[in-house]
């Protein structure tokens, strides 16, 4: 998210005994996946200026509907993850909510339930709960100086003297990690996430200085023994943190939030664009599968003229659905999930499109500009993506040896499900729109 909205963080409680947060006095590495997530997040809904929609919407009621649909509508084709983000430990005029120790609690108005009782409800709907949290230590747990569970420390004696503003939009203290008690502190926010069955943590704001936070949450999700995936998150998380973040963080923010924060939740040139020059610059930064390129959530939901539009075309939500497969990102929705039209259905379900995606498999830029080619490897098959960048339909061509590939070679395309049959040098995808793209099997 951008610094015009200042999100929240944490959470927890139940500490782990100082003893075992230190047994071996450095972070394990992160929790292992082998693919990419898929699901939904709340903050394009919570982003848009359109009525009825923007930071009030986010509460209990909203929520348990987004479930709803997201079990009936997606998550047969693998859409399982529910990520609430900024403001659910917020009250409506954003005052952060926090327990006798400093830990982070759902607003009681939003979430009357509770989080425990709403991830029972995420759950039985066969889908995960992701929470949000923000990089440093919260100016106003600073202020009450709690005491950390399972020490004899305070919440003030863990922050950097003299106060340090630390994250992307400075709102947080930068964090002490020479006391043992940080770590504890971080510890106790994880187990209650634990306790609650939450499956995914964002971390936003992160920067270069705040490689240490991410290596505190990875620590304290071993610690707590749940599976979780850790998101480190900006718009964008600073090139610089990329190696030093590799070792703790399952995904990456690589490029600026997709909300255009105005009446639709996105639109082309507001910023998704920017993705096709900005992944290649991450590319040699990554580690697939262990280390993904998180492009932001897709704007491929409504265009329906009812509720939130997503304010790209179907051209475009193809184009994106393409290159997020193709970079093997986590494929999360954004938008009012209730009103998912049948063209953003179709879109989002292909099984073929969603297979490339979750091959983890990181591609390669063959040729960049106007019209633009890219590729990747998975098993005995190439994959060939190219996106017309340009505002007129034109044909795009592709030398097989610029693929490293030679001979007689079979094509299928995968968004139609059509083979296309046998080409012997090239192939020439003919009058590709304006933003649009094609998607090719070759074998």
């Amino acid at each position: 998210m951008r610094s015009r909205t200042r999100r929240a963080a944490l959470l927890a409680a139940c500490a782990l005994p100082l003893s075992l947060a230190l047994s071996n006095g450095t972070a394990e590495a992160r929790t292992p996946y082998v693919k990419p997530f898929m699901g939904w997040s709340s903050w394009s809904v919570e982003s848009s200026s359109r009525d009825g929609y923007g930071t009030h919407w986010l509460n209990e009621g909203n929520i348990k509907n987004a479930a709803d649909a997201l079990s009936s509508k997606l998550s047969s084709a693998g859409y399982k993850n529910l990520n609430i983000d900024a403001g659910w430990n917020f009250d409506y005029d954003w005052n952060f909510h926090t327990d006798a120790n400093g830990i982070p609690d759902a607003d009681k108005e939003r979430f009357p339930s509770g989080m425990a009782s709403l991830s029972d409800y995420v759950h039985s709907k066969g889908l995960k709960l992701g929470l949000y949290g923000a990089a440093g230590l919260e100016q106003e747990v600073y202020n009450k100086n709690a005491p950390i569970l399972g020490t004899d420390c305070h919440v003030q004696d863990i922050a950097v003297k003299p106060l340090t503003a630390t994250n992307k939009w400075g709102g947080n203290w930068k964090i002490d990690y020479s006391n043992p008690c940080a770590q504890e502190y971080i510890d106790s926010i994880v187990a209650r996430y634990a306790a609650w069955g939450v499956d995914f943590i964002k971390i936003d704001g992160v920067t270069k200085d705040n490689v240490e936070d991410i290596k505190a949450w990875s620590t304290a999700i071993d610690h707590s023994g749940r599976k979780m995936w850790l998101s480190a998150s900006a718009w964008p998380v600073d090139l610089e943190a990329a190696d030093g973040l590799k070792p703790y963080a399952n995904g990456v923010r690589v490029d600026t939030d997709v909300e255009c924060y105005c009446e639709t939740t996105s639109s082309w040139t507001s910023s998704v664009d920017d993705r096709w020059s900005d992944l290649p610059k991450w590319l040699d930064k990554l580690d697939a599968p262990h280390y993904l390129a998180d492009l932001d959530s897709m704007p491929i939901n409504n265009n329906t003229g009812s509720g939130l539009q997503d304010g790209i075309d179907d051209t475009e939500r193809q184009s994106v659905m393409t290159f997020w497969s193709m970079a093997s990102s986590p494929l999360y929705v954004g938008g009012d999930i209730y009103f998912l039209d049948d063209t953003a259905k179709k879109i989002l379900t292909n099984p073929e499109v969603i297979a490339v995606d979750q091959a983890a498999v990181l591609p390669k830029q063959v040729h960049d500009g106007d019209t633009q080619v890219w590729t990747k490897t998975v098993g005995g098959d190439t994959y060939l993506a190219v996106y017309n960048m340009g505002s007129e339909a034109t044909d795009i061509s592709v030398n097989f040896t610029d693929l490293g590939l030679h001979g007689p070679q079979r094509l299928r395309d995968v968004v139609a499900r059509e083979n296309l049959g046998s080409f012997k040098r090239s192939w020439t995808a003919s009058s590709v729109p304006a933003h649009g793209s094609r998607l090719i099997k070759i074998s």
